[in-house]
């Protein structure tokens, strides 16, 4: 039996403050913007990221890439780590290594329906 390849995600902590701010440990929400993760998130979907647990080949993730947020499909190849658009159009890059993840996508939405979604997990 293939074991998975998984990258342990833990959020960067920030001192504690009172103005009422999300904590670095909760879940957020981001809208998709432009069409590099076509045909499956299309612009203006909400995402929802989980800031900590496991990325694992195939998790659709938020990282860091060239002082940058993207998001990216996390896949391994060959031994190596890519992030990968579903967009042909767009570059698959190197993984610049597991603490470029900054969370793991777990569901989709869009705007104005809420029976349409989608969960990842």
């Amino acid at each position: 039996m293939k074991t998975r390849k998984v990258i342990t995600i833990v959020p960067a902590r920030e001192p504690e403050s009172e103005s009422g701010s999300c904590s670095a440990e909760e879940s957020y929400a981001l809208m998709v913007l432009g069409d590099s993760m076509l045909p499956e998130f299309e612009h203006g979907e909400i995402i929802i990221i989980e800031p900590e647990g496991l990325a694992r080949d195939g998790s659709f993730v938020i990282a860091i890439h060239d002082g940058e947020h993207t998001f990216r499909q996390l896949v391994l190849d060959d031994g190596r780590w890519y992030l990968k658009p579903l967009n042909p159009l767009y570059p698959t890059v190197d993984f610049p290594g597991p603490g470029a993840v900054k969370g793991v996508i777990t569901e989709k939405k869009r705007p104005g329906s809420r029976r349409i979604r989608k969960s990842y997990v």
